[in-house]
């Protein structure tokens, strides 16, 4: 069946069994936090998985060719982006594994049973709804300012749909650790692990991988730190083992 593109969309190969996922150029495309978190992702055999905010629905594509998970659910409030990332599901072939949900997250509840998900994930929006003139309507300030949704919004759905000891991973930026440290805690969702992602060696880190375990025992675990660049600008070799790629 041919896939029907609408104005400024395009179809990419995500080099991963043959699966594919249609981007629109205007809006905001998934970048490498969404490769890198879906990576960091332990998802056990068979599990019933959630993504908040799943946007071009990346995520539980790209897991669907890493782990053999047996549900997912993917949450996205905005229409045309949840319309066209259920368009890229169909192109798989996945719809009896994927199920992408226009709704909004804090509404989750309304669709999706209490504490029954064996794991949650997010890459949510990073930055504070406080930075200067944002169109609310604007696709790519939407997924960027926690305009939707808050960073405490996210935390609390986790933890309301995991089970117990389920597993939440997100990713999002170093400067909101102790935020998210304070709100993790505060929904009963204990850091367990945690991985800094540095452009290169030299350079402080930009982003944070972290997977938290409902009503876990306190004990948190620090990766080795994820350089993105070598010294002479190409990527390490743990990215090319990320991405599947042979240097």
């Amino acid at each position: 069946m041919k896939t029907e593109l609408k104005e400024n969309e395009k179809i990419e190969d995500l080099q991963c069994n043959g699966l594919r996922i249609i981007q629109n150029k205007q809006w905001f495309c998934f970048g490498m936090d969404a490769v890198l978190l879906t990576n960091y992702c332990d998802i056990r055999n068979n599990s019933i998985i959630a993504d908040l905010g799943t946007g071009t629905g990346i995520i539980p594509i790209l897991l669907s060719g890493k782990k053999n998970y047996s549900k997912a659910y993917a949450l996205e409030i905005q229409e045309e982006v949840a319309e066209m990332a259920k368009r890229s599901v169909a192109l798989n072939d996945l719809q009896d594994k994927i199920e992408i949900l226009n709704i909004d997250l804090k509404d989750a509840l309304n669709y999706l049973e209490l504490n029954s998900f064996d794991a949650v994930i997010s890459n949510p929006p990073y930055k504070l709804n406080n930075s200067g003139i944002i169109n609310p309507s604007d696709k790519k300030a939407i997924s960027r300012h926690e305009i939707k949704c808050s960073l405490e919004d996210v935390i609390s759905t986790a933890a309301s749909l995991l089970k117990q000891y389920g597993r939440f991973y997100m990713v999002h930026r170093p400067d909101r650790l102790a935020d998210i440290m304070c709100l993790l805690r505060k929904y009963r969702l204990e850091p367990k692990q945690i991985r800094f992602v540095h452009p290169r060696a030299a350079a402080k880190p930009n982003m944070i991988l972290i997977r938290a375990s409902k009503n876990g025992n306190p004990e948190l675990k620090f990766d080795p730190p994820l350089y993105i660049y070598d010294d002479q600008g190409s990527y390490t070799e743990d990215v090319y083992k990320i991405y599947g790629i042979e240097k």
